[in-house]
C-alpha cells in the first residue's frame, strides 16, 4: 500500500495497487469533488507536488499540463507515494 497526502487539507489516506486516487480518497471518507468518474468533467483535477502516477488510458490532458502536474484522480493509480495539491 502507498499513502497519500491531500494538501492544503493534510489529510492522509492509502491506496491499494490497481486503485484510483479517487476511489481511495472516498473510501477514506474524504469529500473528493468529483461528478463523472471518467475523466470528461474535470471536477476531480488536482496537482501531483511529488511521487509518481499512471494511467490505463492517457487522459485528455495536454503535454504542458502533465508537465505541471495536473492529474486526474479519477483515472490515476499511484506507483508510488503521493503529495497531491486540491484546492
Amino acid at each position: 500500500m502507498k499513502k497519500i497526502t491531500l494538501l492544503p487539507q493534510q489529510k492522509e489516506f492509502s491506496i491499494e495497487e490497481g486503485q484510483t486516487i479517487l476511489d481511495a480518497a472516498l473510501e477514506a471518507g474524504i469529500n473528493y469533488p468529483n461528478r463523472c468518474q471518467v475523466g470528461a468533467c474535470a471536477m476531480c483535477l488536482c496537482k501531483k507536488l511529488e511521487g509518481e502516477i499512471e494511467y490505463d488510458l492517457e487522459p485528455l490532458l495536454t503535454d504542458k499540463e502533465q508537465q505541471e502536474g495536473w492529474v486526474f484522480a479519477c483515472q490515476a493509480t499511484a506507483k508510488s507515494d503521493l503529495v497531491l495539491l486540491l484546492e
